[in-house]
């Protein structure tokens, strides 16, 4: 038995029966335009025809390598979800199209419709399989530059520190907030809009919730320029995770893949990142991450 939320709750799932085949799993930050990065994107498969596969944003910038990459997974996987990063809703002057803003979001959209790709305003599905049911709520949040650096009270000061400190996201050139008069504004339009959304899933189901930025601020208390956290997330999100009973959080964008715990919830990068990043690394990259059901790791790192 299948259904999807939206709006009123549907019935609860029958969960006498025995859970289908198949794992879900999650890959990020593919950045295609590189080489590498798309020579391994071709290479990605499925281990069960079940196997559903969450894309946790930066595909790429050009809506070509976006289209292309989403269809020959959306092939392979029974499922696809994807949610976007900075990197999809740049208008990248190499781009023949040349949307902004909320129009190049919801050009993406409509064009992952057509492939039968989820997207972060169609209903949720939900993962029955070994793990669940959880509900998959993919989500499409921003930033509001509140991961400010110690001292600084409000965006000005926090963007002359990072100033300052020569880091400044590629976001402030090429990611446009149209029609909305600021990046930190659609964050906010997006914060409301999702959490109506999320408050209404049937409170007996658990959630894998997936951003392209972490929903907490504790995964970028590791970066080498601190001064990026501006550009990776909201504190409008921080109390998700439990608000929304989530078993699993799945984000990109930092480039350094681990597992680590916030508050009993498991938070898991899932980035392939650029080759210079990935290259130096032991393990293979680019093998997509296991999600439910949760595996069992050792090492995990402690969060609050």
């Amino acid at each position: 038995m299948t259904y999807e939320i939206r709006g009123a709750a549907p019935p609860p799932p029958d969960t006498t029966s025995t859970p289908r085949p198949g794992r879900l799993v999650a890959i990020s930050d593919l950045h295609i335009r590189y080489p590498e990065n798309r020579k391994i994107t071709d290479t990605l498969r499925p281990e069960s025809e079940h196997d559903w596969l969450l894309v946790a944003g930066d595909i790429g910038e050009v809506v070509a390598d976006i289209e292309w990459t989403l269809r020959i997974l959306s092939e392979r996987f029974a499922k696809v979800i994807w949610v976007p990063g900075n990197h999809e809703l740049w208008t990248a002057p190499d781009d023949p199209v040349t949307l902004r803003g909320d129009a190049k979001y919801r050009h993406l959209v409509e064009m992952c419709r057509g492939l039968g790709v989820v997207t972060p305003e169609d209903p949720y599905p939900v993962w029955e399989g070994e793990g669940g049911p959880a509900v998959i709520a993919p989500l499409f949040l921003l930033y509001d530059y509140s991961f400010r650096p110690p001292g600084t009270d409000s965006k000005a000061s926090a963007l002359a520190v990072a100033e300052s400190a020569g880091v400044v996201c590629t976001d402030e050139f090429l990611l446009h907030p149209d029609p909305y008069p600021s990046r930190e504004a659609w964050c906010h339009a997006r914060l409301a809009a999702t959490e109506r959304r999320l408050a209404e899933i049937p409170p007996d189901l658990p959630t894998v919730l997936i951003n392209h930025w972490p929903l907490v601020r504790e995964p970028t208390d590791i970066l080498w320029y601190p001064e990026f956290a501006l550009w990776c997330g909201t504190e409008g999100s921080a109390d998700w995770p439990r608000r929304f009973r989530a078993t699993s959080v799945v984000y990109g964008h930092l480039h350094i893949p681990r597992l680590m715990w916030c508050d009993g919830v498991p938070h898991q990068e899932v980035s392939l990142g650029y080759p210079r990043e990935w290259g130096p690394r032991s393990r293979e990259p680019g093998r997509p991450v296991q999600i439910l059901p949760l595996p069992v790791r050792d090492g995990v790192e402690s969060g609050r």
